[in-house]
Formats: structure tokens, C-alpha cells, sequence
């Protein structure tokens, strides 16, 4: 069975998907998230520090609203602009997760991600 997940507190979707699908009441496969703030819609790409929190932010309120946390989280794929990023990038990610419990990930660097951002995260989690 699938169940569309939503949340006025992640952006919403501007396209034909939806922020994330629960299959079976279990697994949840996460949308891109990218750094919108959900009430303004505004980029938030100060710096790749913030740009990230807030990606992470919206994430959290995606797998609250699917009543997990990212202690659910066993895969994620990060998208970046420049390879460069990494280590700002995974220390504002690593703050978010339990080492001894984090999941597996993989980290792509891309020509080009959605409105020109320097970081995309998806996220599969299990109840």
C-alpha cells in the first residue's frame, strides 16, 4: 500500500512527485530536498554551511510528518555542485545523525541540480 507524505513544513512540490511515499506503512522514499524555505519559498544559499542545514531541515520535517526521525534513515544520496564542498557539506550532515547508527550514503558531484543549488539530499528510511 502507498501513502502520500506532505508538510506545509518542507517545501512543496513543483512538479508531478511528492515529497515522499510510505510503502506498507514501513519505507519511506524521500523527494530531493534542496535548500527553499517552506513558508517563503526563497533559496536559502548564503553560504554552503546554511544551504545545507536548511536541506536537512526541510528532510526532518518530511520524516517527522511520516512520524520517523533520522534515526530511520538507512540510506541517503548526496547531489553537489563542486566536490570541493564535501567536508562543509558532511559536517553540517554528520551533526544530524548518530555515527555508531548513521546510514549508508553515497555522495555524487553533478553538472547541474535543481534551481542552480550546491546540494540535493534524498533520504530511504524504515519504521
Amino acid at each position: 500500500m502507498k501513502q502520500i507524505i506532505f508538510t506545509e513544513n518542507a517545501p512543496a512540490p513543483i512538479g508531478p512527485y511528492n515529497q515522499a511515499v510510505l510503502v506498507n506503512d514501513r519505507t519511506l522514499y524521500t523527494s530531493g530536498q534542496i535548500a527553499l524555505d517552506p513558508k517563503t519559498g526563497e533559496l536559502i544559499t548564503s553560504s554552503i554551511e546554511v544551504e545545507t542545514k536548511q536541506v536537512m531541515e526541510n528532510m526532518k520535517a518530511v520524516l517527522e510528518a511520516a512520524g520517523m526521525s533520522f534515526e530511520n534513515v538507512v540510506k541517503t544520496t548526496i547531489f553537489i555542485s563542486d566536490m570541493n564542498d564535501f567536508a562543509k557539506i558532511n559536517s553540517v550532515y554528520g551533526a544530524y545523525f548518530n555515527e555508531k547508527t548513521a546510514p549508508a550514503r553515497e555522495t555524487v558531484q553533478v553538472a547541474c541540480l535543481p534551481k542552480n543549488v550546491n546540494v540535493e539530499i534524498s533520504m530511504i528510511a524504515e519504521k
